[in-house]
């Protein structure tokens, strides 16, 4: 499923949102790009062993990761969800409060990974934990918002109008099955990069009732829309 756009339209401009859009494809192009990918994670990408055995720099690349991706694609289809997605989120939570929202998530998704491979030496980097806490928060505020999806059907694709409750559900429904096959496969330490998707959308489910603006201003930006 590609989400093309949403129909929900903001009551303020996405400053937060366009800062975070705007820092990883700066660490991607300027920084990634020019001392190669594979430094790049080597260097700054989120190690668990490192976290788990209180290594230098292991709490460090719980940040850092965050901003770094592993291609192309990676880059392009996280920000991609981020703009389409996080920018009513930042209606919902303000600027500076979406900031702490989207890096506590993040956080949050770091540490499922680790929780499911404590003693793992693969790097972990993108944006997708963060986005996925988005995504939580996006399913509480915005159920009935209709996406506009490209839908695969075999080797064909459709444009479907869908409720975001329905295209979220599918999407984490998603995530759980391939965790869930992964570990089948692997054993315990399989599938992490799934399990930082759940534990962020998890995260966002939580950690919006924390960050949400009161309800005094929610209904004001209601009436605005």
């Amino acid at each position: 499923m590609i989400p093309l756009r949403d129909d929900q339209p903001r009551a303020t401009f996405p400053f937060a949102t366009i800062l975070i859009i705007a820092i990883n494809a700066a660490v991607f192009f300027f920084w990634q790009l020019q001392i190669g990918l594979d430094k790049s994670v080597s260097l700054a990408g989120f190690v668990p062993l490192e976290l788990t055995t209180h290594q230098s720099g292991g709490s460090t690349h719980l940040i850092t990761s965050m901003f770094m991706h592993a291609g192309w694609m990676h880059i392009i289809g996280n920000m991609w969800f981020l703009w389409i997605f996080g920018s009513n989120v930042e209606d919902d939570c303000g600027h500076f409060r979406f900031l702490s929202f989207y890096l506590l998530c993040g956080a949050t998704a770091t540490l499922a990974y680790t929780y499911f491979s404590p003693d793992s030496r693969i790097p972990l980097v993108g944006a997708s934990g963060a986005i996925s806490g988005v995504l939580g928060a996006y399913l509480l505020h915005h159920p009935q918002a209709r996406i506009l999806t490209l839908m695969p059907f075999g080797v064909f694709t459709r444009l479907m109008e869908i409720p975001a409750w329905v295209f979220l559900l599918i999407w984490i429904g998603l995530q759980i099955f391939y965790q869930a096959m992964a570990v089948q496969a692997h054993g315990q330490h399989g599938g992490v990069a799934y399990a930082a998707h759940i534990g962020g959308f998890i995260a966002g489910l939580g950690l919006i009732y924390f960050f949400e603006k009161g309800p005094g201003t929610r209904q004001r930006i209601s009436s605005a829309r």
